[in-house]
């Protein structure tokens, strides 16, 4: 029986999405300074599941007639903190306390671009952190299927640690399929780029990076540049993330 291999794609945006194709791919979708990351983190501390919001008002609107002690409402808008919302970045956000409660998390960018797949039927949340998990669940389910990894970017802007993920899971992908695999031009590119640069040096070279060690989150990049620590796989159920069981 002859093997089809992927045929794997990097989006550089979420703008870039086709609409068109959406439901007939399977998406990766990567924000990995924080959105993606804190998602990832979360549920590997045990959080019920992630509900992602556009902006506040629509995380706001999913809290509304909830336990209190149910949930944490937690995110950004344009990297600032949202007045009355837990901090956004996977280490401050654990700190609050996630284990079985869910989290309303909105974000400027990952969660806009997670809520930009509803007619998908396969999307799962990736960071450095988890890259092993994902793909070796991704290749194990849908190995004869076209797989997009989505970059979310920074409001309409390629970013550097985005790309940096991508690369990752293309190279993981390509040595899990023995270099037998379909790559995109952008997907050939995310894995040099990968490949030519240390994790923690290229979130920390990239104008997000940058901007978060300016405001003393150094500590959280760090942590973000760590790649697959948690043996965990995000899989969107509805309207929530949630973690999925993990093939060994």
């Amino acid at each position: 029986m002859m093997i089809i291999d992927p045929k794997v794609q990097v989006l550089m945006r979420k703008e870039d999405l086709d609409p068109r194709l959406v439901a007939q791919r399977v998406f990766i979708v990567l924000d990995i300074l924080f959105a993606t990351s804190t998602i990832v983190t979360a549920l590997a501390h045990g959080a019920r599941s992630i509900l992602p919001a556009v902006d506040a008002q629509a995380a706001r609107a999913l809290a509304r007639g909830r336990d209190p002690e149910s949930f944490l409402l937690a995110g950004e808008h344009l990297a600032e903190p949202i007045e009355g919302f837990a901090p956004p970045t996977p280490l401050a956000l654990i700190e609050r306390g996630v284990a079985g409660r869910d989290v309303i998390y909105s974000t400027t960018n990952g969660t806009v671009a997670l809520n930009a797949l509803v007619e998908a039927e396969h999307v799962y949340a990736a960071a450095l952190l988890n890259g092993a998990s994902t793909i070796r669940h991704v290749l194990a389910h849908h190995r004869h299927e076209r797989i997009v990894v989505l970059c979310s970017g920074s409001i309409g802007h390629f970013n550097l640690e985005d790309w940096y993920g991508a690369g990752y899971l293309i190279d993981l992908i390509a040595t899990a399929c023995a270099e037998s695999v379909d790559l995109s031009d952008a997907a050939h590119a995310a894995r040099m780029g990968y490949g030519a640069m240390a994790p923690q040096a290229a979130l920390l070279s990239g104008r997000v990076g940058r901007l978060f060690a300016r405001r003393g989150l150094a500590s959280e990049i760090e942590y973000a540049s760590r790649c697959s620590v948690h043996d965990v796989v995000v899989r969107r159920e509805g309207q929530a993330l949630v973690r999925a069981s993990v093939l060994r």
